[in-house]
């Protein structure tokens, strides 16, 4: 089970975070600050796990962003490493080979493809075709809202 997931800039500014567990918000930054400074004081080259706290550090870097997920001690990193990459084929195909930007400007479409894949840190879809599905009906939706509110501002409602 994923515990949190983030999604941190080369420069250590965290873009997104995704807690599956309750943890108190105090706990949580020091988490981040901790976690954050690990993962980008380690060079290049070493491997992409790391043993911290009685859980399992896995991240790996796509462009300027780390993704790092949280897991239990007894998980399979290279099954979690699996999940990451899932998420960041199914980010890419959405925005067109995602960046930083893409995540900045568009966090809300971030967090919703993101719950379309993990429900309480479990893996629930693996389908980046139904993902993909999922998230342009919802864009659909969004449009059409956006369209009708706009209609009704200009009859004077």
């Amino acid at each position: 089970m994923i515990e949190y997931m983030l999604l941190v800039s080369r420069q250590g500014k965290v873009r997104l975070t995704k807690w599956f567990t309750s943890v108190p918000k105090k706990e949580q930054q020091r988490t981040l600050r901790d976690v954050t400074n690990m993962i980008l004081s380690r060079p290049s080259k070493q491997c992409n796990f790391l043993d911290w706290k009685g859980k399992k550090i896995v991240y790996k870097r796509y462009a300027s962003l780390y993704f790092v997920a949280c897991v239990d001690d007894q998980d399979n990193e290279l099954l979690t490493l699996e999940k990451i990459h899932l998420y960041v084929e199914i980010l890419d195909r959405y925005f067109g080979n995602v960046c930083e930007l893409d995540i900045i400007f568009n966090f809300h479409k971030a967090y919703f493809i993101l719950d379309e894949l993990f429900v309480g840190g479990y893996l629930c879809e693996t389908s980046k075709r139904e993902v993909l599905r999922v998230t342009q009906a919802q864009d659909e939706m969004m449009a059409e809202e956006t369209k009708s509110a706009s209609k009704r501002g200009s009859r004077g409602f």
